[in-house]
């Protein structure tokens, strides 16, 4: 259990570091003024999103549901169900993030970089509140 735990902890590490940069690229990607540019990001962002991001979610979901299946008794904490409401959000991130990125490659940004500088901030928040529920565990 202790190899599974510790590969859930990897594959959540991988799949925040995207969470992190990916929105850090499009406020770079946003800031970008010549065609070079903007396809160097796209590339960038596909790659990111969907050779890093993506699989280390699946895996991190994965593995969760592994140690849940493990230990059972973990859904009858209160702690559980609160970080389990934070990981499907910030899997509707995750989504966002493509659908985003899916724009860029259009040549669609109705936003400034401002924005995305706020975006960027967004897994900060959850991961602070997810670590904090499962090494405190208040509930």
């Amino acid at each position: 259990m202790l190899y599974v735990k510790a590969l859930h902890i990897i594959a959540m590490v991988c799949w925040f570091a995207g969470l992190f940069y990916l929105p850090r690229l499009f406020v770079y990607h946003a800031m970008s003024e010549d065609n070079v540019s903007r396809e160097r990001f796209c590339i960038m962002e596909r790659k990111l999103y969907r050779g890093i991001m993506t699989p280390s979610m699946l895996a991190t979901i994965g593995l969760g549901g592994y140690l849940l299946y493990l230990n059972p008794y973990w859904l009858q904490m209160g702690w559980l169900h609160i970080k389990l409401l934070l990981v499907a959000i910030l899997i509707g991130y995750h989504h966002m993030c493509g659908a985003q990125m899916k724009r860029f490659a259009r040549g669609e940004n109705p936003r400034s970089h401002i924005f995305y500088r706020w975006f960027n901030e967004i897994p900060v928040v959850f991961l602070l509140a997810i670590v904090l529920l499962v090494v405190v565990k208040p509930f």
